[in-house]
Order: C-alpha cells, then structure tokens, then sequence
C-alpha cells in the first residue's frame, strides 16, 4: 500500500521488477573467493596500494575535504601534477581528472558533440557513456556491436550532413568482455575528415598495454584517439577517472562540462592514490600474473559454448534468463564463490548471464572449483 507522502508509481514499478525477477537489492555477504570484483590486479585486496601509501611523500593532511570545486577552492598545485604525470604516461599532451568514470564520461559526452554534430556509439557502450550521448544535443545512432561495416555505413551515409562525426567505443566491453576492433576502426577513419574517435578505456588500464597502460597503447593508436577515458576504481584499486587528450579539450571541458564544474573536487588524498596506483603498473608484475591466470581460465574453458571467448579479465557465461542466473549465483555462493548474476535490465532479455572477473589473486585451485561449477551446471 502506497504511503501519503510516496507517489503510488514508485511501489508499482518496484512491484513490477520484483515480479518479473528484475529486483535489485544490495548486499554486504560477500563469498569469500572472488570471481566478481573489478579489482583485477589485486592492488586494493592484497593491501599493495594501502602499503604503497604508507610511504607516500604526501603528508597526512588535517583537512579531508577539497573544500569546493576546481574552479573555487579544490585546486592545487599536487593535482595539476598529478594530471601532468597521467598525462605523460599515457603519451597525452593533457590530462583532466574527474571524480568518477561515470561522470567523466556523462562530462565528455553531454559536453563535446553539438546540435550539428553526429555521434555514433556501439550498442553495447556502457550506461555513462550512453547518458552522456542522450543529455547532449547532438543527433546520435547506434550500430551493432563490434560491426565495421555497420560504423562504415553510418558515416558513408550521414558525413555530409553533419558538422563532425563522434565515434564512442570502449576497448574492453564491460558485459561481454570482448575487445573492440580498434584497428581497423581507425584504418577507417583515418580517410574520413571531422570524424573523432573517443575509446573507454576502463577495463583495458592495468591490463593491456606497456605496463598496464591500456588497449590503444598496446594498439599503438594512443595518438589516432581524440579522446580517451581511463577510471581508477577497476585493475587501479582506487577512485577518480581521467580525460586525456590534446590540451584544447581539457580547457574546452573546464569550461563547459557541467560534471567538472559542478562537483566538488576530490581530495589530495584520493589524486595521491591514483598516483601510486600508476607507480604500482610501474614497479610490480601484477599485470604479469593476471594474463597468466586469465590464460590459464581460457585454456580450460574454451570449448563451453555459453561462455562469451574473451582475452580480458571478464568472462560471461550466458545462461538466458533472470532465474537461472539468480540460481547460478546462488549455487556458486554455496561453494564459497561469488560471481554475479548479471540480469535484464541491465543487459538485454535473453542474454542474462553470470559474470566472472579473473584477479591477479585468484589461485589455479580457485579458479578449477569454478570451472567445475559452470561445467556441472551445462
């Protein structure tokens, strides 16, 4: 029964989810062995970067707060270097820091393409990058997934009519964990004039790359990018995200993206771990031992048909429906792991699927008690 004070519309779509399985509920009761976390290089779980920033030069400081914004009182002198430094490692002129992956990408997206501009996105782009295309003015269409010719298509068909031509992708697909066709998407572009390519990079940092650096480093199509986001809160163990690209578009979003504008600015504390988690790609072999676990995951599982192939640390087994993946979580809950169900909404109906992330942490042995659920459930 709906209260005085609550329109009645909230109890009936909460009603709805739960009926058709679509609920969405938090939880604190972790299993113990993790296959579901996007902390892929361990630098949050095994402590690495707690003990990274105990011998950190950075003082401890009496204020906790930024206290404002960039453009008020949450500038300094430490973050602006810090930008520098992610600059440089990511062969950037320009590095812009933001609170978050999400409101990095909503700040780029709703900011940079206007009414006479086209963007085009992959279907299966990520929600902040898709509502950072929908809150700007620019007409925008999807193609399907990882589909040159799809890309082509668009761009033959609508390049005269537009000003510029906005092309987002991500490196590393969050759900499917397959890899975009960087290469020859730039091959393709690379004919096209006012066509600009923006890559996600979230879940490529600290994975692909000279030292975690990513999947255009590793490409090396660093330079052939207009833009390229990398978030701190997956293989980097910490929190923030950061733009970068010429030093034009970080000016451009100072003064134009409302996320950067309107926030306050993360604390010295926060940009200083973002720091020592670079130093981290630098000076240990986590990235090492994480191909050679993810390696070993494929090599066991590459002949289950229901498992979405993948050369990242996301591995999908698609299973079809709300129930069975609830009832898949559940039964590997019973051994201890903790995978996640991965349902509709959040991804399309009938391709609901339990997602597992491989770590740097995780043991052969771990890693055989999960294979042998997912076969005992085919």
């Amino acid at each position: 029964m709906s209260g005085k004070n609550i329109p009645n519309h909230l109890f009936k779509a909460l009603a709805e989810r739960e009926q058709k399985g679509m609920l969405r509920k938090l939880t604190t009761n972790y299993p113990s062995i993790d296959f579901c976390s996007n902390d892929y290089l361990g630098f949050s779980k095994l402590g690495l970067l707690s003990k990274k920033l105990e011998t950190s030069n950075l003082k401890q400081e009496t204020v906790y707060g930024s206290t404002g914004s960039r453009l008020i009182s949450g500038n300094s002198t430490f973050v602006e270097e810090a930008e520098k430094q992610i600059a440089l490692f990511h062969h950037a002129s320009s590095a812009l820091i933001f609170n978050s992956g999400y409101d990095a990408n909503l700040g780029l997206l709703s900011s940079v393409p206007q009414k006479d501009d086209l963007v085009l996105f992959d279907e299966l782009i990520h929600a902040s990058l898709y509502d950072g295309i929908r809150l700007g003015h620019a007409t925008h269409y999807k193609f399907k997934h990882n589909n040159i010719d799809a890309l082509k298509d668009l761009i033959q068909r609508h390049q005269h009519n537009f000003k510029n031509i906005y092309v987002v992708v991500e490196s590393v697909y969050s759900m499917d964990g397959d890899l975009a066709p960087l290469l020859e998407i730039t091959e393709l572009l690379k004919i096209q004039e006012n066509v600009f390519l923006i890559v996600d990079e979230a879940h490529a940092i600290g994975v692909f790359g000279n030292q975690g650096r990513g999947l255009c480093n590793a490409l090396g199509i660093e330079k052939k990018c207009f833009a390229r986001i990398y978030t701190y809160g997956k293989a980097m163990g910490c929190h923030g995200a950061a733009i970068v690209g010429d030093e034009l578009l970080s000016n451009y979003l100072i003064n134009f993206s409302r996320s950067f504008i309107y926030t306050t600015a993360l604390p010295n504390h926060s940009v200083n771990a973002i720091l020592n988690a670079y130093q981290l790609l630098i000076e240990t072999n986590q990235k090492d031992v994480l191909q050679n676990n993810i390696s070993y995951f494929y090599s066991k599982t590459n002949t289950i048909k229901a498992l979405i192939k993948s050369q990242s640390a996301i591995h999908s087994l698609v299973v079809g429906s709300n129930n069975k993946a609830d009832l898949m979580e559940k039964k590997l809950a019973l051994k201890n792991i903790y995978a996640k169900a991965i349902k509709s909404p959040t991804v399309k109906e009938g391709t609901e699927r339990v997602r597992f992330c491989i770590h740097a942490f995780n043991t052969k042995q771990e890693t055989d008690l999960l294979i042998e659920q997912i076969q005992s459930t085919l």
